[in-house]
């Protein structure tokens, strides 16, 4: 170009004819040099010159305004020369750029260059480019033009540059120099606080200048930052570096220079490269060769686990000791194990020792960090953006399982826990319940055999009964029976049901199921498990709270928040008003109040029933017969009741004859069953109880309650 003029637009807007810097003019001549330079030798109409300069609102003379400007910056820049510096073209402007005459083409000629060195690997040729090329800018590019279209250039200019700061750091970072990087990055972690990559490349420079404590507090300080400022987590790369500081990952080590095309451990420009290595953690246990059943679970449960870029799908099952949560686990993360190619996890939590260790371990952490705030944000970095599925069996708490939670953007997690965990929102959960009996009869053919079974059809739907659907029951029941191709199904139909009556009766499985249901009780409060052990003494198939409250000698408040407990549990079942016991849950139960609580206490527990069904069946009658009830009834002589409320000696109100018809027909079986029960161990209140039954037509199956 005439003259030898340079541009600069890295800065201020500045024209130089050799040595000599060019007066420009007034701030919108500034501003369309500046937007026909951007354009880099494009023509420029007239158009677009009022758009860049006045936005949508230009003033009404603008065209001739705009002719004037160009007329006066061709005046100073050709400065009496026969050169043409500004050219019209077809109803525009162009303004012709030579190589080495403007910054900002010098500046994208070195960005360049540098990513073609990067590309072949040589760090020092990168490094050399970048800083060449960034030693171009004065100060905020564009400097003093207005204008919106200036604007978005001034903003995309200045990210270039921040992007071009970093690639340099992380260039030193990559030949061994972190000293350097560091000054640069602490910079712009200052200037763009909400940015993240500098912060990364940060935290590797100082954990390499023997500063890993500062590199943390920075991760800790960009995490609070981020929330407060935006509501999100650091990204994944800030994480996993994070999570290699932690584990003084060794490829994070100062590399070797070993000159061009040479890389030593832990470079910072592959986001991933030099990472811990994970094992795939296969632990899942056996999935077991019997299971049956559980189709619409599994297919519901697999549908939840779907992978998710921004969450980690949980999913819960719980339900009462026996009912198969761990086993449905398993058969899941065996079923589901092509999802999950990056490994799948199985955790006891019920198990003594650290999880978070053994998860760290299982995924090849040899020697996790000291301290459990660092465990969990190692464990959770590693399993960042893998497709992993971690089992975590027999939950007690939220507060067990939150730090084994897993880092987003693949993996997932099943709990089983015997009730639902509340305070992990996203999680959901499924409550598992028995057998159905073509269930049960499949897990029975599967151990016994087809023919076995149909040999004894009767006695397979009274296991059934006997086991009440609960699968590790069935099972147990199946794994003996198959031991003893001498026994018939009836032999075992006796023993199971004389077991609640003989402690001795011989299945040492179930014997094993009992041990799982008395580590469950053991935990419990004292109040919830005395109230289990007296609720499981009347043989009454079901009962309602007002039974309860007898049984129990509370106040209807006290016995209700124990019921409620003890079916967040699922020791007890829930069916309207009305509660009841699976059966082996029921016979252990039974069989563990003689020995905890005493004989005398259960007959107690058994005569305030009696009492109170006697008392509230005469209620019942008053209401629908009165003629039936005898004006001289004394109520026998009993224990009363500490809570107060409704109790033994009066019975539960009726306000008309057609609730008390329903409680009659409501309680038919129970009253028939705590008479017979009771006449065992109490004569007085038996005979009254039976006395009623009979008044009421209740005793003779051939006749309905009172009409």
């Amino acid at each position: 170009m005439a003259g030898g003029l340079r541009w600069e637009l890295l800065g201020s807007v500045r024209a130089w004819r050799g040595e000599v810097e060019i007066d420009l003019g007034a701030p919108q001549q500034r501003a369309i040099l500046g937007v026909l330079l951007l354009r880099e030798g494009a023509v420029t109409s007239q158009d677009q010159l009022i758009s860049a300069i006045w936005g949508e609102e230009p003033p009404s003379a603008a065209a001739g305004m705009i002719r004037s400007y160009v007329s006066r910056l061709r005046r100073v820049l050709e400065d009496g020369s026969t050169a043409v510096v500004i050219e019209s073209v077809a109803g525009g402007y162009v303004l012709p750029v030579t190589a080495g005459a403007l910054d900002l083409v010098d500046f994208q000629r070195g960005i360049r260059a540098a990513h073609d060195a990067r590309r072949i690997g040589d760090h020092e040729v990168e490094a050399a480019e970048l800083r060449t090329a960034l030693a171009l800018w004065k100060g905020t590019p564009l400097a003093g033009v207005p204008g919106a279209y200036v604007d978005n250039e001034r903003a995309r200019l200045i990210e270039l540059r921040f992007a071009a700061i970093e690639d340099l750091a992380a260039a030193d970072l990559r030949s061994g120099r972190h000293a350097e990087a560091a000054p640069s990055l602490a910079s712009i972690v200052i200037e763009q606080p909400l940015r993240e990559r500098p912060r990364e490349l940060l935290m590797l420079a100082l954990y390499r200048s023997g500063r890993k404590a500062d590199a943390l507090a920075l991760f800790q300080e960009t995490q609070r930052l981020l929330a407060d400022e935006l509501g999100l987590d650091p990204g994944p790369e800030l994480r996993e570096m994070q999570r290699r500081i932690l584990a003084s990952d060794p490829s994070l080590a100062t590399p070797r220079r070993d000159g061009p095309g040479r890389d030593g451990p832990g470079t910072a420009g592959s986001r991933h490269a030099g990472a811990v290595t994970i094992e795939t953690a296969r632990s899942l246990p056996p999935d077991l060769p019997e299971f049956v059943g559980r189709s619409g679970e599994v297919r519901r449960l697999a549908g939840m686990l779907e992978a998710s870029d921004t969450q980690v799908p949980v999913v819960g099952v719980a339900g009462l000791p026996g009912i198969g949560k761990t086993t449905l686990a398993i058969h899941l993360g065996h079923r589901l194990a092509g999802e999950f190619p990056d490994g799948q996890f199985f955790i006891d939590l019920g198990a003594s020792g650290d999880p978070l260790v053994a998860l760290l371990r299982a995924a090849g952490i040899e020697a996790p960090p000291e301290s459990s705030g660092e465990r969990a944000a190692l464990w959770r970095s590693l399993t960042i953006g893998r497709r992993s599925l971690v089992v975590l069996d027999n939950a007690r708490d939220v507060d067990q399982v939150r730090p084994l939670l897993p880092g987003a953007g693949g993996a997932a997690v099943v709990i089983t826990a015997q009730r639902r965990l509340f305070g992990l929102s996203h999680a959901r959960w499924t409550k598992l319940e028995p057998f159905s009996e073509p269930e049960a009869r499949v897990l029975l053919e599967r151990m016994l055999g087809t023919a076995r079974i149909e040999a004894e059809p009767g006695e397979a739907r009274r296991l059934y009964e006997l086991t009440a659907g609960l699968p590790q029951v069935v099972h147990a029941v199946g794994a003996r029976l198959a031991s003893r191709p001498d026994w018939s199904l009836a032999a075992a139909v006796r023993r199971l049901g004389v077991r609640g009556h003989d402690p001795e009766w011989g299945f040492e499985e179930c014997g094993m199921i009992e041990g799982r249901y008395e580590s469950t009780v053991r935990d419990l409060p004292r109040n919830q498990a005395r109230a289990l052990r007296l609720l499981a003494v009347p043989h009454a198939a079901d009962f309602s709270l007002a039974a309860a409250t007898a049984v129990l000698d509370l106040a209807p408040y006290k016995t209700e928040s124990l019921l409620e407990s003890l079916a967040d549990l699922h020791l007890v079942e829930t069916a309207g008003e009305r509660y009841s016991f699976h059966n082996p849950i029921r016979e252990y139960a039974r069989a563990r109040a003689s020995l905890e609580e005493g004989e005398a206490a259960c007959h107690a527990a058994l005569v305030r029933l009696t009492r109170f069904y006697a008392a509230t069946l005469r209620n019942a009658l008053l209401a629908t017969a009165p003629g039936l009830v005898p004006e001289a009834l004394e109520a026998p002589e009993g224990p009363g009741q500490a809570g107060g409320g409704t109790g033994p000696e009066t019975g539960l109100e009726f306000d008309g004859a057609g609730t008390a018809r329903a409680w009659m027909r409501d309680e038919r079986e129970n009253l028939r069953e705590t008479a017979a029960q009771a006449a065992e161990i109490s004569d007085a209140p038996a005979r009254w109880l039976t006395d009623m039954i009979g008044r009421a037509g209740l005793g003779d199956p051939r006749r309905s309650p009172v009409r």
